[in-house]
């Protein structure tokens, strides 16, 4: 395995690791879609997917409220 195999692995390996621990001195959660804007700001490989994936996903999501919007007021 490459050195930076080996560095991009125990980046990873960090990160997920910090991600998954509770702070027991503040009581506040976030939710999914808060970590996943922190990570697609972030310079972390694979960051610009993530972001993409939102934006497609806010993109469907404001296209089903349309469609039921005007389905209910014909």
């Amino acid at each position: 395995m490459s050195k930076r195999g080996i560095v991009f692995g125990a980046i990873l390996s960090v990160t997920l690791v910090a991600c998954t621990q509770q702070d027991t001195t503040q009581n506040t959660t976030r939710t999914q879609r808060e970590k996943d804007s922190i990570l697609a700001g972030s310079q972390i490989p694979g960051a610009r997917a993530v972001k993409k994936t939102m934006t497609v996903a806010d993109s469907a999501a404001a296209r089903q409220a349309r469609i039921d919007t005007s389905q209910q007021n014909p």
